[in-house]
């Protein structure tokens, strides 16, 4: 399998294909108030303001997809996972091969929240746990 972006002429014929892949990575297990929906995410990888990747085999058959926001500091350009679904799709391989993509986007560091199963698959690829975020709903 391999990484592969979706140019925003593409992303309207690509998200009925993915549309799934994102919804689970939204309803899995996440213990924090929503920041935003499926809806939201369709907007924001519509408009080019995120980034639509998809994980597909030899036969261009989608395994999987992600979204990614890019955030610019002033001392790093950094590419915030929002979203992965799909399974076994993050392979040693697979993570070469969106670093090098990130890269090419400008990236100078991945991040992303993770319940603890999605750490520990981070973990393998040289992510590390950095900060405990914490928060209340005002």
């Amino acid at each position: 399998m391999r990484v592969a972006p979706v140019e925003l002429p593409y992303v309207h014929i690509t998200w009925p294909r993915v549309v799934n892949y994102i919804n689970e990575a939204l309803m899995v297990g996440s213990e924090s108030e929503p920041l935003y929906n499926l809806h939201h995410v369709q907007g924001y990888v519509t408009s080019g303001e995120w980034l639509l990747l998809v994980a597909v085999d030899e036969q261009n058959e989608i395994h999987g997809a992600m979204t990614v926001s890019f955030q610019n500091y002033p001392l790093q350009r950094v590419a915030f996972i929002t979203t992965v679904g799909g399974k076994f799709i993050l392979t040693k391989e697979m993570y070469k091969q969106l670093a090098a993509i990130l890269r090419f986007k400008g990236a100078t560091m991945i991040q992303a929240y993770g319940r603890p199963s999605m750490v520990r698959l981070l973990k393998r690829h040289n992510l590390k746990a950095c900060n405990t975020l914490v928060e209340a709903t005002l």
